[in-house]
């Protein structure tokens, strides 16, 4: 059986064909840029998918080599994210499934993270930091739902980035800006806020503080050290909790899914905590950390194979706050 997959939730829009046995076929995108120094417009982003819909939904099938008639599925990103992105893969999806009487699968963004990185890694039964713009949470699978057994409480480590980015003058997503100046740092680390309360992080005041940090110093130098503080802080107060929620969770596997797991500095610095804890880290192929159509394929097809469940095009929806730990997980055990 083979699922097209729409992705739709913030900056990318993307399509890709997977089959039952997570193969990815294509994965095609169109990323929403931003102009320097701003974070993502919602109207700006979803008139760029509803311009780029068509070519990429194109070039996902030429890539596959199959066409509309070969496709088992069609799932699409309902939620969480940005209500006018969602609407818009929403929209591809019910036309084609409509069209081409196919079964239509809601599909939670955040879930797509984590099945697809677990399917890719090979990971099991893991403890998992979910790292992007929308999220940062620890969770791990029991009774039917994945579970948190830790998250933010303000904003998410991607917007931290972004944020601080974009008081530099980059444009959204800032994350690869940041890492790149971070190592092009002598290593001087400067005092910044730390603020983790269990297994939670707090990271509004390590914002506000890394952006006074970087405005009071205009010196180039200065700028490769505010980030390479940030970067440290930041990851430093995740691997904390990561290593207290392997413990109390007895987790031997520990996988990073989103768009922050391409950070090479965290991956270390979970490396070094797995080590402490007895505990293999998985990390999400590069390819994939980021928001991509397979994701949201391949979670359909899990969905689909075990539950037949599916919705009618005029019952479909999106969901813009639409937390993973309230989705019933059939396919695990």
């Amino acid at each position: 059986m083979l699922c097209l997959g729409i992705e739709s939730t913030a900056h990318t829009f993307g399509c890709s064909i997977v089959d039952s046995k997570g193969k990815v076929l294509s994965d095609e995108r169109d990323v929403y840029k931003a102009p320097e120094g701003s974070g993502i417009h919602p109207r700006e982003a979803s008139r760029h998918h509803m311009e780029a819909s068509a070519d990429v939904l194109r070039q996902s099938l030429k890539t596959a080599g199959v066409s509309m008639k070969d496709i088992g599925i069609v799932g699409y990103s309902a939620g969480p994210g940005l209500g006018p992105c969602l609407r818009v893969g929403a929209v591809v999806a019910r036309t084609v499934a409509g069209f081409y009487k196919k079964p239509l699968v809601p599909v939670n963004h955040a879930l797509g993270h984590l099945e697809l990185g677990a399917m890719l890694t090979g990971a099991s039964d893991p403890l998992v930091l979910l790292v992007s713009g929308g999220h940062t949470m620890i969770l791990a699978f029991s009774h039917g739902r994945w579970r948190v057994f830790g998250e933010t409480l303000d904003i998410t480590i991607g917007q931290l980035l972004d944020q601080f980015g974009r008081a530099l003058g980059f444009a959204s997503p800032c994350g690869g800006r940041i890492e790149q100046l971070a190592v092009q740092s002598a290593g001087r680390y400067m005092q910044l806020p730390y603020i983790v309360k269990g297994n939670d992080v707090s990271f509004s005041g390590l914002l506000t503080a890394a952006i006074k940090l970087a405005s009071d110093r205009a010196e180039e130098v200065a700028v490769t050290d505010a980030c390479y503080s940030l970067q440290e802080t930041a990851f430093a107060m995740l691997a904390e909790a990561v290593e207290r929620a392997l413990s109390f969770t007895g987790k031997k596997e520990m996988m990073i899914v989103g768009g922050v797991a391409a950070n090479k500095r965290l991956a270390e610095m979970l490396e070094a905590a797995c080590s402490r804890q007895g505990a293999k880290l998985f990390v999400c192929p590069l390819k994939f950390a980021g928001d991509n159509g397979a994701q949201i394929a391949w979670t359909a097809i899990l969905e689909y194979q075990v539950t037949k469940r599916h919705v009618k095009v005029e019952e479909s929806f999106v969901q813009q706050s639409w937390r993973l730990d309230t989705v019933d997980i059939s396919w695990r055990r």
